[in-house]
């Protein structure tokens, strides 16, 4: 019986010991799990997009400065902290003929460097506060623009709240932010050029199920270089939406949205004055079978001065991805159409008004805007490695209409053109290489060629050549 008993406690004694391992190791898995089910943020364009309380977890913490990245306000609520962060841009281009050497522009080389960096506060798990600040400069560029530098000021400034309701979300910004809609080809953040795009603005997004409300007013920043922290809410100028986006046929996008765009001194070739342009907008995307697309047209109306508005304007990007064959090539094909006067002083302005457009959309040498044009742009992409992709395209332009003039970016008539040539603008070949050295460092080349048609050349210009080299770091 003793014997019987000693060794029944022995094996009760390895038992639980092999349980205990067991619970161990499973804890250790499951906690293994959960860190590697945690990433790291992705470095956004949009810095404010990014959450980094995924930090709050030590073992997460693995590069230089984590600590920075999350610094804790209250011990007891992990989504309380701080978040610090800057992004360095640095841009060299060359550019033979600044909107086709018309303006008696001389060609340029420059450097152009954009620093910002920014506090992201979060108080608790509903409100935050996010701050950026900017520093904008154009090195040794002869002609120096708004969108070109802008030195040390406030980018960004806005508090945010966020709750659940169930299974709605409603969030709300108030204060100097960005917007940036779809593929950005009317309103944008303006990545393109040095100086990006602010709205002093009301920000609210109710999201329930398949569906997304967003409404805003704001004010477009003014963008002045005379001293720091000088740009302000432009009081001549008002920018109000309202959205609707809904998921269909699974993960497809469909939206659209109203917009009252207010400028009190508008200038048109054709009219002047206070301008009130109703714009109404809506948009079909998606991917299915190796096919992408996405396809957008926009309608406009409303007054400059005395004269109606009557313009519209149609985007399509589609694309076919071949992902099992080596380099993944993906051809696309773009099409675009803006419309432009065609009856000069018959009381009716035609041109269409491309609002807040991204510079990477056509391309960056900016030599295309959305006003009075024809676009079709056949391409290739491929990745030749991991992190590199090649873009190979080229473009074939033409007027809308040979009654109003041929524009560059972002709707500057060039002089000379209105009422006179044909409807060829030119065409042009771009090559651009995009790398990720790491998570934090990138790079972009990008090449363009325009040969220009008999209109350009009769109106002054030629030929023109663009290059830009960039790297960016954003930590």
């Amino acid at each position: 019986m003793v014997g019987s008993r000693r060794a029944f406690l022995r094996s009760l004694r390895i038992g639980l010991a092999l349980a205990s391992f067991g619970v161990g190791a499973d804890c250790a898995r499951a906690a293994d799990e959960n860190v590697a089910s945690s990433k790291r943020p992705a470095i956004q364009a949009n810095r404010w997009a990014e959450d980094w309380s995924v930090l709050a977890d030590p073992r997460l913490r693995t590069e230089p400065f984590d600590g920075l990245k999350y610094i804790p306000l209250w011990a007891t609520d992990p989504k309380s902290y701080i978040s610090l962060g800057a992004t360095l841009r640095e841009r060299f281009e060359t550019n033979d003929a600044a909107g086709f050497g018309t303006g008696k522009t001389p060609g340029d080389s420059y450097l152009l460097q954009r620093l910002q960096i920014h506090a992201d506060v979060h108080f608790n798990e509903n409100w935050r506060a996010f701050v950026q600040l900017e520093d904008d400069r154009a090195f040794d560029k002869k002609s120096i623009s708004p969108v070109d530098q802008d030195r040390l000021d406030l980018r960004l400034a806005f508090v945010e709240y966020v709750n659940t309701f169930g299974s709605s979300t409603l969030k709300v910004r108030a204060g100097r932010q960005d917007f940036a809609f779809d593929l950005q080809r009317f309103v944008s953040s303006r990545d393109g050029p040095n100086v990006r795009q602010s709205f002093d603005a009301l920000w609210a997004d109710w999201e329930t199920g398949d569906w997304r409300f967003i409404g805003f007013m704001s004010r477009p920043v003014q963008y002045f270089d005379v001293r720091p922290f000088d740009d302000t809410s432009n009081d001549s100028f008002r920018f109000s939406t309202l959205r609707v986006e809904r998921k269909v046929f699974g993960d497809d996008e469909l939206s659209g949205y109203y917009s009252l765009y207010e400028r009190s001194s508008a200038k048109y070739l054709d009219a002047s004055g206070e301008e009130h342009r109703h714009v109404f907008d809506v948009r079909f995307a998606g991917k299915k079978s190796g096919f992408d697309w996405d396809l957008e047209a926009m309608g406009q109306v409303g007054q400059v001065g005395t004269t109606d508005i009557c313009a519209w304007a149609v985007g399509a990007r589609t694309g076919y991805t071949m992902a099992g064959t080596i380099w993944q090539p993906r051809l696309g094909l773009q099409f675009d159409a803006g419309s432009g006067d065609h009856h000069p002083g018959d009381g009716t302005v035609g041109t269409f008004n491309p609002l807040f457009p991204n510079g990477y959309y056509f391309t960056l040498a900016g030599y295309a805007s959305y006003a009075n044009i024809l676009h079709l742009k056949p391409s290739i992409t491929v990745s030749p490695i991991d992190r590199l992709k090649v873009m190979a395209a080229v473009g074939l332009q033409w007027r809308e209409t040979t009654a109003d003039a041929i524009y560059v970016q972002p709707n500057v008539p060039i002089a000379g053109t209105a009422g006179r040539g044909s409807n060829w603008i030119g065409s042009y070949g771009q090559l651009r290489l995009d790398y990720a050295f790491n998570d934090h460092l990138t790079g972009a080349v990008e090449a363009v060629h325009f040969d220009v048609g008999d209109t350009i050349i009769r109106a002054g210009g030629h030929t023109s050549n663009y290059l830009g080299v960039q790297l960016q770091y954003g930590w």
